[in-house]
């Protein structure tokens, strides 16, 4: 994993503020009963923390480090009330995850008792953990750049290979290496902008000022090319967006249950029983496939249907994949189209309920049209094929990508590109050096803010409150 050392004012303010300030504890692993459950404790004073609630044969500073060790943890009282037997494992700063000094207990994966063990630590003089603190001590001690402590909740949240993958190439510095590489290109030419500003008698010359443009454009197209890598990050940490539709009583809800394996949305012979978009998120081909099942489309003089119509309408326009499902037991003449907009780029349609025959009409689609029924075994099994070649495209296309940005990466690296081009804009026209500079000093600072460089704590702490705690 590759260390990126943060040394802006932002940073060095956390610094002051994070780091070293106090000894934190969290339960690191999830709520609920299991085998064993891990508490984590970070900070300067963590064997001292831990010490007083320990009981073991050494220590908790005499412990070999990243050696499990047996021993007992008691009341912080001075009862000596026994809470649990665990394993102790102490990590000394820097090298541990957050680059203090750190000790995990793992004991036994009981919701009350992993609760007494974390009230003890915190009697003892241990601070709770804020969320996504771990990871940002991490990061403010130049353990983690900020591509890769996001990149932590990634690898959390990963529902496929693909996904996973994506977050340990970007864990071990896939993106940040690049951003860097950016950023000392970006320095390249702004010290070679700024050379002309401290010595104004010498001017831009031909060669010069097409050298530098050239440089710029090079640094557009790589900026261009992380941009174009967004849709796939976004399909990969959220999901491909499959919106089931139609009119109501066509057997939305029921394809939804039967591809999911189990009743998720209620299904009724009444028209009109969902009310809201029901979603799930299933593995297909390697790719999260978020399913959404919404209200038939229909005029509906219920003021809560309409709303449910509203909201098909609304995930109709963020899909990736439409399945337009009709009912191939009645006449297509009878039924209403789904209006599927532009924007959508996969369209399949789905005949149900072939199982009662096939209605006067259907044979215009020809092999356009999937027929499928959601009462027999294996009766969906042709509409899951043709799903799944339409998501291959996209698990090709997300398998060969190294690198994928988020939101906020797409947002700082819109803003370079922006600055770029009116930094070249600038060179073009002739304009002074001082102007072309402004706009190349805020092209570093936008690629500066992907991997942490930052002028501001707000975006920090934006990041960082979304992870879960102990993390």
């Amino acid at each position: 994993m590759q260390n990126s050392p943060v040394t802006t004012d932002a940073s060095q303010s956390l610094m002051s503020g994070v780091a070293g300030d106090a000894t934190i504890a969290a339960i690191a692993s999830p709520v609920g009963r299991g085998a064993v459950s891990l508490i984590r404790v970070s900070g300067a004073d963590a064997f001292g923390v831990v010490d007083k609630v320990w009981r073991g044969a050494q220590s908790v500073a005499e412990i070999p480090a990243r050696r499990a060790t047996l021993g007992r943890i008691v009341r912080a009282d001075g009862s000596e009330t026994l809470i649990d037997q665990v394993l102790l494992t102490r990590f000394d700063g820097p090298a541990s995850f957050t680059g203090e000094n750190v000790v995990e207990i793992a004991g036994h994966g009981g919701v009350l008792v992993t609760q007494r063990l974390l009230e003890a630590l915190l009697e003892a003089g241990a601070k709770a953990a804020g969320p996504g603190e771990f990871s940002q001590r991490a990061f403010v001690n130049g353990k983690l750049d900020l591509t890769q402590a996001e990149a932590v909740m990634d690898l959390i949240e990963a529902q496929t290979d693909l996904a996973l993958r994506a977050a340990h190439q970007q864990l071990d510095g896939g993106l940040g290496s690049r951003i860097t590489a950016m950023q000392d290109d970006l320095l390249g030419v702004l010290a070679h902008v700024e050379a002309y500003i401290d010595f104004p008698d010498e001017d831009i010359d031909p060669d010069t000022r097409s050298a530098l443009i050239s440089r710029i454009d090079r640094l557009r197209d790589t900026t261009s090319g992380l941009l174009e890598t967004h849709e796939r990050g976004r399909i990969l940490r959220h999901g491909l967006r499959l919106v089931f539709a139609g009119a109501p009583n066509v057997g939305k809800s029921s394809l939804l249950n039967v591809l999911l394996g189990y009743d998720r949305a209620i299904v009724s012979d009444v028209a009109g029983t969902t009310r809201d978009t029901v979603e799930e998120v299933v593995n297909l081909g390697g790719v999260p496939v978020r399913l959404i099942d919404t209200a038939g489309l229909r005029s509906s003089g219920d003021e809560i249907e309409h709303e449910g119509i509203q909201r098909t309408g609304k995930a109709l326009a963020s899909a990736d994949l439409v399945v337009e499902l009709l009912d191939g037991s009645v006449p297509l003449s009878e039924q209403e189209r789904v209006q599927v907009p532009e924007s959508v780029k996969h369209h399949l349609v789905a005949l149900n309920k072939s199982d009662l025959g096939v209605a006067d009409g259907w044979d215009a689609f020809g092999e356009d049209a999937v027929r499928i029924s959601c009462t027999e075994v294996d009766g969906v099994e042709p509409l899951i094929a043709a799903i799944k070649r339409e998501v291959t495209t996209s698990a090709s296309a997300l398998d060969a990508t190294p690198v994928a940005i988020n939101a906020r990466h797409r947002d700082c690296l819109q803003l370079v590109s922006s600055e770029l081009a009116s930094a070249r804009a600038l060179i073009d026209l002739g304009e002074e050096p001082e102007f072309v500079a402004e706009h190349l000093r805020a092209a570093l600072n936008a690629a500066g803010e992907v991997v942490g460089k930052l002028d501001a704590e707000d975006v920090l702490g934006k990041i960082f409150s979304s992870f879960c705690i102990g993390k």
